[in-house]
């Protein structure tokens, strides 16, 4: 079974080491930069699993979950949140909203691993 994921991120080196990470790992990876159009990319791509970074240029991480929460197309789809700020306020924002896992930078390859392997298993 073949394994989608679509990274939105907007730092070109963390995309490129989940890349090679995950491609290492068997997944078929696409990215998208830009939180503007990132839904339309996650329409486009029908990914298995999402990975979205919540700082993003022109709309952020959250707004975009929002979104994505509220299209019966896209509800279940498992979201991955990534930020550089862990705080307790941005966990529970994220939760609120319904996010699949959340996650801090820096990140461990092999939790990254787990975390996308068990989201898609699920």
């Amino acid at each position: 079974m073949g394994r989608h994921v679509l990274l939105i991120e907007d730092e070109p080196n963390i995309t490129e080491a989940m890349r090679f990470i995950l491609a290492r790992d068997g997944w078929t990876v696409s990215s998208h930069a830009d939180g503007a159009t990132a839904v339309a990319a996650v329409s486009r791509a029908r990914p298995d699993v999402v990975v979205l970074d919540v700082m993003l240029p022109g709309r952020s991480g959250y707004d975009i979950l929002r979104d994505l929460r509220a299209d019966p197309g896209t509800r279940r789809l498992p979201v991955m949140m990534l930020t550089a700020r862990g705080q307790l306020r941005d966990r529970e924002r994220a939760e609120s909203f319904g996010v699949s896992h959340f996650m801090t930078k820096p990140f461990s390859n092999q939790e990254v691993l787990e975390t996308l392997n068990s989201l898609v298993a699920s």
